[in-house]
């Protein structure tokens, strides 16, 4: 049997356990009837030999992954009771999170080249009309004076300890709730995505004009980066998870439009999953080093600082690429020899 037709034969059993998994799922499974559940568990029996049929004709990921994600959830289903270990959590955070954003780099570099758009928008913007400012600065920036603002610093009227703590805590939930936004408007196919991305690229590159006309460039970049680098980061990842789940809308690949988004989402939500390790460091920073300001830290040692974390981020979130590299560099063998 050729794939096409195979596919085409088994999808209406497939289509059957899944709407038996969310059914029991959404509901447990209790709420399936007698029947219901006996036929829960024949089909996970055929959807798995379906699975391993596909696998072993080289069959298309898209279905492999597919079938692959509805026996995983069978299997949850039919043996539960097995809670989620501390190591398979840092396998994902360890190795499975670069490896997946090393397949979906091409959505993560769209994110970025958006919010990359909107900063040099915001900046060229206030440079051409800085009468533009109230409606390219962030509204609580409107009434600051960069010069100002970097004297009281130094004068030491900044914030304490507990202020700091609260700030921090505020700047988190905040940064998650963006991302969160930026990831669920996918659901626009992918234009809510690239609004979000565009605008908050351009409300920075506003703000970034306005210390730089003071002649605050560097005080401003001193503030801004050493939280920033992961900060940004985590968001076009989200960003990314966003055009994922769009990806499912407009380009289903041959699945029914239904289950590639179902599809597409899983692998969306890992991505999103995945930004969290990275908010909760820039959440760290942004409530104490970012909010220390020359001259008690110089701008040198905090961009410095800065250059040192987004080092550590991206070989984190390269890593995937490294092992690869080094495994070809190994040749098949380990030896080295191609």
């Amino acid at each position: 049997m050729e794939m096409p037709e195979f596919i085409e034969a088994r999808r209406p059993r497939w289509q059957q356990l899944e709407a038996l998994l969310d059914k029991a799922e959404q509901r447990s499974l209790r709420a399936l009837k007698l029947e219901e559940a006996r036929s829960l568990g024949k089909l996970y029996r055929a959807v798995s030999s379906d699975l391993l049929w596909v696998r072993a004709r080289g069959g298309s990921a898209d279905v492999s992954e597919y079938l692959n994600d509805l026996v995983g959830r069978a299997y949850a289903l039919t043996y539960p009771g097995q809670r989620p270990r501390f190591s398979d959590v840092w396998g994902f955070v360890a190795r499975g999170f670069p490896a997946l954003l090393r397949q979906e780099w091409r959505m993560y570099l769209a994110s970025v080249l958006l919010f990359l758009a909107g900063l040099g928008f915001g900046y060229l913007g206030m440079l051409a009309d800085p009468d533009a400012a109230p409606y390219l600065v962030p509204e609580q920036h409107l009434s600051l004076d960069p010069t100002e603002r970097a004297a009281e610093e130094a004068s030491g009227e900044g914030m304490s300890t507990q202020e700091q703590a609260a700030f921090t805590t505020f700047l988190f939930t905040h940064n998650i709730e963006v991302a969160f936004l930026a990831f669920a408007l996918g659901i626009t196919v992918g234009v809510g995505t690239a609004l979000m991305l565009f605008f908050n690229g351009l409300m920075l590159g506003a703000l970034a004009q306005v210390y730089t006309a003071k002649g605050m460039a560097g005080w401003f970049w001193a503030w801004i980066l050493p939280h920033g680098i992961p900060e940004i980061t985590a968001i076009c990842i989200a960003g990314a998870a966003g055009f994922v789940i769009a990806r499912g809308q407009v380009a289903p690949r041959g699945l029914p439009r239904g289950m590639a988004l179902r599809q597409e989402a899983v692998r969306a939500v890992k991505l999103l999953f995945g930004t969290l390790v990275l908010f909760v460091l820039a959440g760290f920073i942004e409530g104490t080093i970012s909010q220390i300001h020359p001259p008690k830290l110089s701008v040198l040692f905090k961009v410095s600082f800065a250059l040192t974390v987004g080092l550590g981020v991206y070989a984190y979130l390269c890593s995937d690429w490294m092992r690869g590299a080094r495994a070809d560099a190994a040749g098949p063998d380990g030896s080295g020899a191609r």
